[in-house]
């Protein structure tokens, strides 16, 4: 009855990989990375939203 034995959920699995890189890695990789991310790709998300809506604003008629 028992069909999931030895599987684990995306969830955990992401978990103990995450938990593993930073035993294996530490603080400071995530900060490199985390850096090496933001240069590349730009803003994201909310930031690129605000931007949007504030150059919206400037092209709306009073």
């Amino acid at each position: 009855m028992d069909e999931k034995k030895g599987r684990m959920t995306v969830e955990e699995a992401g978990r103990r990989g995450g938990l593993k890189t930073a035993s294996t890695h530490g603080e400071e990789f995530y900060s490199e990375i985390g850096r090496k991310g933001g240069k590349i790709g730009g803003p994201k998300g909310g930031q690129r939203v605000r931007k949007l809506i504030q150059e919206g604003k400037k092209h709306e008629p009073r």
